[in-house]
């Protein structure tokens, strides 16, 4: 296909010079869909195990940090869960395609989170409880698993190559939508409810409201198709006499360094994400900050995170992925120096500069992620290698990133050793964005054809 030649059913060839914009912005908005939901769900669980679960899914020990730490506990498990789902739904997205696994995660997460809000507690059927919470905690992950390779690679494979980071950015920026959300209903709910009817049933309400909104992401998700230069890999792919290797096996073996370098730019940016939204309303809560005002802070703090990925993805596109993402990084390192102090302040306004900063300063990292690594691995093995380098390294960054901070809090009643943790995980992140290559402009196809090379 050359010049501007339109692909069948109103899709259109990424190569061209002026792309079908329409089209675009519909499989963005299919892909943002999704991913809202999936993260509104996710995000739920993270501030409930906060509010909640420590309280009625474990016994009592008199220390109510002891709770807390357990419901992070159950939290992880949904961070250990993602790695497994990652592979598994990357290794069937590159053989069958990214749109059916997208479906199928949504449907997984869906009901996994409305039974969350069913689950008896621990005063009625005792350690039951938290095993269950545990169980559905772990479809969760994995579903959530596979959910963001296939959301992003749907944008990234149809973008133009000089704005890919622009429109890939957009799946990135659903996630503090997604968080909105949930800050949104549980916001409503404390503000309305008291204290007693929200620990009783209250909290239920946002669980069970997953239903009408995974409708809704499912539906947009079935109007959009497959990337044009996927459908003609796997025309190919079924045509060729001898079969190319795919999933993850092979994306390990051919393309090491683009899975450790991935880890390595995943893993301050995980931590710190994790620590702003979810500890820091255990660290706000522990100086008698109250509820209801954290949940509005974060409410703005997540508009202008929302905000600021997509500018921050179309500089990317003008100056380079490397000199963002090392800002990001850097940034990233002194910022819990400056965020803590402000946060025992108890200010309103300090706290809300706090996370703010702290939340704009992570988009320099997350913005540019779709598009740094769909432009690491040719398209037979792209969704296993971007949900590796992205899933795996939830099991040693963000999965443990609220459990650590509180378990420092408890021990030394300080939050300096915190900040040195943030800073030491942000300072992997930058050494991993000074050695990647600059991938921008980049042409998928060229990459395609480079990877033929090597097999040859």
């Amino acid at each position: 296909m050359t010049g501007t030649e339109s692909m069948p059913g109103g899709v259109y060839d990424p190569k061209q010079a002026e792309p079908d914009l329409p089209y675009l912005r519909k499989v963005v908005g299919a892909s943002m869909a999704g991913t809202v939901v999936e993260w509104y769900e996710f995000f739920l669980y993270a501030t409930v195990a906060t509010l909640v679960f420590g309280q009625l899914f474990f016994p009592a020990t008199g220390n109510p940090l002891d709770g807390v730490i357990a419901a992070f506990a159950t939290y992880a498990v949904g961070f250990l869960a993602r790695p497994l789902g990652g592979i598994v739904f990357g290794h069937i997205g590159d053989r069958i395609g990214r749109k059916a696994l997208l479906q199928l995660s949504l449907v997984l997460v869906g009901v996994s989170t409305f039974l969350m809000g069913c689950l008896p507690t621990f005063e009625t059927i005792g350690y039951w409880a938290p095993a269950l919470l545990v169980l559905l905690r772990f479809i969760q992950g994995f579903a959530v698993g596979g959910e963001w390779g296939g959301a992003v690679l749907l944008v990234t494979e149809h973008s133009p190559d000089k704005s890919r980071a622009f429109w890939g950015s957009f799946p990135q920026a659903a996630v503090p939508l997604g968080n909105l959300l949930a800050t949104t209903v549980l916001l409503t709910l404390s503000a309305t409810l008291s204290q007693e009817q929200f620990l009783s049933w209250g909290w239920r309400v946002g669980f069970w409201l997953s239903v009408v909104i995974v409708g809704i992401g499912y539906y947009i998700r079935t109007q959009i198709s497959d990337s044009p230069i996927f459908q003609a890999h796997k025309e190919e792919a079924e045509q060729a006499e001898k079969k190319e290797g795919f999933g993850p096996a092979e994306v390990l073996r051919r393309y090491p360094r683009g899975v450790l370098n991935a880890m390595g730019l995943r893993f301050g940016e995980n931590i710190v994400y994790y620590m702003i939204v979810t500890f820091s309303i255990t660290y706000l809560n522990h100086i008698q900050v109250d509820t209801a005002r954290i949940l509005a802070l974060l409410f703005v703090g997540h508009l202008a995170h929302s905000a600021a990925i997509p500018l921050i993805g179309a500089m990317a596109d003008r100056i380079g992925r490397k000199p963002v993402y090392m800002l990001g990084a850097a940034l990233t390192m002194a910022w819990p120096f400056l965020a803590f102090p402000l946060f025992d302040s108890g200010d309103t306004m300090m706290i809300l500069a706090a996370i703010v900063a702290g939340l704009i300063i992570h988009a320099f990292m997350y913005a540019p992620q779709p598009a740094i690594m769909t432009e690491m691995f040719p398209t037979r093995m792209r969704y296993s290698g971007v949900s590796l380098g992205y899933q795996v390294t939830a099991i040693f960054a963000g999965s443990w990133a609220p459990l650590i901070g509180a378990w420092l809090l408890r021990e030394y009643d300080a939050w300096t050793p915190i900040a040195i943790y943030i800073a030491i995980a942000a300072g992997i992140s930058l050494v991993s964005a000074l050695v990647m290559r600059e991938t921008k402009g980049a042409s998928l196809y060229a990459l395609d054809e480079a990877d033929r090379a090597r097999g040859v």
